[in-house]
Order: structure tokens, then sequence, then C-alpha cells
């Protein structure tokens, strides 16, 4: 019997362990692991393993250079190996620790030979906006994954939530359809699977507009229930490069434009550079305007640099994700993945090839209007922008302290 791994992961932790639990009800043969980082004071990570009935084993594995999660890495495929080697273990289901984010360990289990089929953050609907605003480090809730991580709350909780293709949605009684509206636009292309009732929208009478978008696969399985909707997306299949192509800021499959319940998507592209000083001055409101945003922008100073916009719980971080593709040779293309040139191609134009600005805002409550004016404010004006790429190099470097330069 060849073992599937499913990696379920999420900081909303009740919902979690729900679904988790739904799994190992729901699948024959199946196991779930779990390294308990929160031992890590005493300098070890606790692993437990087991099925539907309870407990089967309990270990422990020392840290690694005082790294709970480097651990973690260690222990994880030898662990796997020995279920998949064993042969009487259809299912591996991996329990994330609270804070540890989908995307690496899924690349470890990958890279360590196993077959990883779905990928899955547990929501509570309700928890959504709370999460995503607390701007607190995460050691401040005693979720840090080792002493030099300064990851918050909400970053840590937009990358494991933007991740994986497979979103497990709890009954949550406090939810309203302005949560379930804000999971849908921060996540569009997600599969949204109920677990254990259905998802707020179900509960409040009709469904909205963006809810019936997930019909066909919902309605496909009513009659089976929420726990085999959930099964049968999580052994759908995985691709590890797709998913992090998915996420790299030059060909993210950001959020579409939205407005609904009271939440909004503001969609901002444009083909100008913007202004640095101008652009550093705003950051503050820029970063506050929303809940969530995230992208790609360019700035005068620095035209061969696109740079990764990534904001949540009033935090933002800025960093070089490598050269617009414009500003390489032709030669180097061909070493540039397929995808990250298809991206490209849809930017391009004559002037700039594919640079621009395309940044998203997510939020309830968002000022559409007052965003747009205020980025449309940062870019260089008509007569700056006249002057070209060598009067643009010369304008104050703004962003230096930001990009460690």
């Amino acid at each position: 019997m060849s073992l599937s791994v499913v990696i379920v992961g999420g900081l909303h932790a009740e919902a979690r362990r729900e679904t988790v639990a739904r799994l190992l009800a729901d699948v024959p043969g199946s196991v779930a692991l779990h390294h308990d980082l929160s031992t890590a004071a005493a300098g070890t990570v606790v692993r437990t393993v087991r099925d539907a009935d309870g407990l089967l084993d309990v270990g422990e594995t020392p840290l690694v250079d005082d790294c709970a999660c480097c651990a973690l890495r260690e222990d994880l495929v030898p662990e796997l190996r020995r279920l998949a080697d064993d042969g009487t273990t259809r299912l591996a289901v991996v329990e994330l620790w609270d804070s540890v984010e989908p995307k690496a360990m899924t690349e470890v289990v990958v890279a360590g030979g196993l077959t990883v089929t779905g990928v899955v953050t547990a929501v509570d609907p309700a928890l959504l906006l709370p999460f995503l605003g607390n701007g607190d480090d995460l050691a401040e809730h005693g979720l840090a994954a080792a002493a030099t991580d300064r990851r918050t709350v909400a970053d840590t909780f937009a990358r494991q939530l933007e991740y994986a293709p497979v979103l497990a949605v709890v009954d949550s009684p406090e939810a309203d359809d302005q949560d379930a509206e804000l999971l849908a636009q921060l996540h569009p292309t997600a599969r949204r699977v109920p677990v254990s009732g259905g998802c707020p929208g179900d509960r409040a009478g009709a469904p909205s507009a963006r809810a019936r978008a997930d019909a066909p696969a919902s309605n496909a399985g009513a009659a089976r229930g929420p726990g085999s909707l959930l099964v049968a997306a999580v052994l759908a299949g995985f691709d590890v490069e797709a998913a992090a192509a998915a996420q790299h800021p030059a060909c993210a499959l950001l959020p579409a434009e939205a407005d609904a319940h009271g939440v909004g998507t503001l969609v901002w592209h444009r083909r100008r550079p913007f202004h640095p000083e101008r652009l550093y001055a705003a950051l503050e409101d820029l970063t506050c305007a929303a809940a969530r945003s995230r992208g790609r922008f360019w700035l005068a100073d620095k035209p061969d640099v696109l740079l990764h916009w990534d904001a949540a719980g009033g935090a933002l971080c800025v960093e070089s994700a490598g050269p617009w593709l414009a500003s390489l040779p032709d030669a180097a293309w061909d070493m540039v993945p397929p995808v990250r040139r298809a991206a490209a191609a849809l930017d391009w134009q004559a002037d700039h090839g594919d640079r621009c600005q395309h940044l998203v805002f997510t939020s309830p409550g968002l000022d559409r209007d007052g965003l747009a004016h205020l980025l449309e404010s940062c870019l260089l004006t008509d007569a700056e922008y006249a002057a070209g790429r060598d009067a643009w190099k010369r304008l104050p470097p703004a962003f230096d302290a930001f990009l460690e330069v």
C-alpha cells in the first residue's frame, strides 16, 4: 500500500484539530503525526502518532541548533518513511504545530521522496479578521518556532491561508456573511470545504454569489456529507512547484477586484514608477488601509529591481524579489522558469517590459477611492516621468533601509 501524505496547518488550533479528527474518522488506515513545539524550552520536541481511536506512540526528538522547527524537519521524514515501510497506513496526516508554515514542511516532505496529495489550512471564519489584524510577534503569544523567530501573528496566518489550495472551514456560530466573504476574497482560488456542519453562509440562508461559485465542488458531494468532501479534496493531488510559483511576487495568483457583504478588494495596476520619497511617506497610511495587501511594485530609483509588498496586521515587509525580466539580457531568459516568463508576458509593454505596479488590498470597510487617490499621488508626476530613467536613478533612495542596501 502506497502512503499518501496530507499537510494540515493553521493558527486556528481548534479548527485544525477538528479537521484532523474528521480525516482520521473518514479514512480507514489513517494516522496523524504531530510535533509539539511548545516543549522546545525544555530542549526537545514531542512527537505523537494517533489514529481515530487514540494515541499510538509518543516520542521525543532533541532540538537542532536550538531550533524547534529544525528538529521537526529532521524528524518528520524518517517517521513518514517508517509508516510507508510498515505498509499498513493508507494516509498520513501531518498536523503542523500552530505557527509552522505549510510551504516549508511540504517542500521537506516532497524532497524526502514522499507523495503529498493535499495541503490544507483549517480556518474558523469568526477568527479570520482578529488573527489577520494581530500585529503582535509570535513570541508574545508563546508561538515562536525558534528564539530568532521574528514573525508576527498576522503575516504568519496570511501565508498559511494563501499557500493552501484547500481551506477546511469549521462550523462557527459567531461567524457571519462578512467573515465568509473576507475568506473568499483573500483566497478566491482555494477550494473551501465545510467541516462538521457547513459554512456560515449555509446557516444564514441563501449563500452569497461568491459562495455559490464553489457550488460545483460542494454540491457534487452534498449527499456524501462534509467529511467525504474533505477527503476528496485532500487526495486530489498537489504540485509543490506550482504552489511555490503561485506565492512568488513575480507571478503570484493575486485576488481579483471584488465588493460584497461590506468587504472590498482593490486591484491597483499602473505602468509608471513610484517616487521613492512620496511612497515612503505614505507607507503607514497604505499599510493600515486594509487588513491584507500584497503584490509587486516598481521604484523609479531602482528600475531593475522587482519589489515585493507584503502587509498584514498593520506591519509591512518590503524586499527585493530579484530583477524584472526586462532588465535581463536575452541569454538569461533560458534560465527563468516558464511560469515566470508567462507572467511577465502578460504584463509586457513596449517601453518598460514587465515593470509595473500590481498591488491588491482586501478589507472590510475598504475606502477604495481614498486608497486609489493616495497610491496615485505616490507615482512620478508627468514632469518627473518625462525627465527619463537617468533622472529617476538620482532620486533620494528612501527604501535603502528597508532593503538593507
